[in-house]
């Protein structure tokens, strides 16, 4: 197991890049701790998938370095890492059995054959083709073959970390279910370094410990699933965490109060003067209907019941706004306007987070 460094590290594919937008890694400096569970969470050529092939070793970065412990690996071969990484696609050897396919990265580094029969049945079981084992690999269905390369991935106890990049996206929902819940009991059993690469917030969500989350090339935020969903440090952190995401509306910050078109928005504390472009972010969670008036006043184009609660899309002055309601709530026709819960309203710059000022509404030189 490993902690693991990024410092100063940034990656273009370009032979000489000339400014920050010709990478496609911005420059990071973290440090993910031995032992988490992490997900790389983000949309389609955000840099994910770059990131994991740097720390794996199949990708020389173009500046920075990469630290398993204290040890720089930035031009070390992945050989050399003790890493096992786990692709979106299957790949598995077909002329081998099941069963010699997850024993291979053992045999591969000389254990016992007492061990390796131990740790095959054990994953086979995991995965749940212990009836297939002595079948040759080829002519299995794909999700079956990716659930041997999990398997493979997750046989050996030693590694100083696993990676996995989209490994789901072959399996069928139930057993993708089924193996994240595996995952995650693995972890907590050997306390693997893990680092899961997806664009499912759900598949983030309920693996990993931290979720780090990739806009443009840029880490915007590392935090737990409830950090995320509270505080997005980043506006694209709030719209892509939640179902619907988070409501940006477009302010004037003035103290304890934000101006939405010209309507007044109460802010649960001060804020300094912004000079960037300013904007308010809530949760549809926390924002609520009513009928006397106050607040933003909203057209109701739909209704949509999921179940478990109503999402009712809205338009303010051509500006959707997404409300979830409870289940049994009733809403009419004199619902024209849309309150929020000022203890769950984010300020933004620039599409970054800024903290409050600390001071109360009602503080000297604000408004009430």
């Amino acid at each position: 197991m490993a902690k693991i460094t990024l410092d100063n590290l940034a990656h273009s594919y370009l032979p000489n890049p000339q400014g920050e937008e010709d990478y496609a890694l911005k420059e990071l400096n973290h440090v993910w701790e031995d032992g988490q569970a992490y997900a790389l969470l983000g949309s389609s050529g955000c840099g994910k998938s770059t990131l994991l092939n740097i720390i794996s070793g199949l990708l020389q970065p173009s500046q920075g370095r990469i630290l398993f412990n204290d040890r720089d690996v930035t031009h070390a071969p992945t050989t050399e890492r003790n890493i096992a990484q786990v692709f979106q696609f299957p790949v598995v050897y077909d002329t081998m059995t099941v069963r010699d396919n997850l024993a291979f990265p053992l045999r591969n580094r000389g254990a016992s054959e007492s061990f390796v029969a131990e740790q095959v049945q054990k994953i086979a079981r995991m995965i749940a083709m212990e009836d297939v084992l002595n079948r040759k690999a080829r002519g299995l269905t794909a999700d079956a073959k990716q659930k041997i390369s999990l398997g493979r991935g997750m046989v050996r106890e030693d590694v100083n970390a696993l990676l996995f990049d989209e490994p789901l996206t072959v399996i069928d929902p139930h057993m993708k279910w089924e193996l994240r819940t595996q995952l995650k009991s693995l972890h907590h059993e050997f306390g693997h370094t893990m680092i899961y690469v997806t664009h499912d917030q759900t598949e983030a969500l309920t693996f990993a410990d931290k979720v780090v989350v990739m806009y443009e090339g840029r880490v915007v935020q590392i935090g737990t699933p409830e950090e995320l969903f509270e505080r997005p440090e980043h506006t694209f952190v709030g719209y892509f965490i939640g179902s619907p995401g988070m409501n940006v509306l477009p302010a004037q910050i003035e103290g304890s109060i934000a101006r939405v078109d010209g309507h007044e928005v109460p802010l649960d504390t001060g804020y300094d003067a912004l000079s960037g472009k300013a904007a308010i972010g809530i949760r549809p969670e926390f924002v609520r209907l009513n009928s006397d008036g106050r607040g933003l006043p909203i057209t109701i184009r739909r209704i949509e019941d999921v179940g478990r609660h109503k999402i009712v899309r809205a338009d303010f002055d051509g500006q959707e706004i997404n409300i979830i309601a409870s289940e049994g709530a009733e809403i009419g026709t004199n619902d024209t306007h849309v309150a929020f819960d000022a203890a769950h309203v984010n300020v933004y710059e620039n599409d970054w987070r800024v903290a409050p000022s600390g001071r109360q509404p009602g503080s000297k030189g604000e408004a009430a």
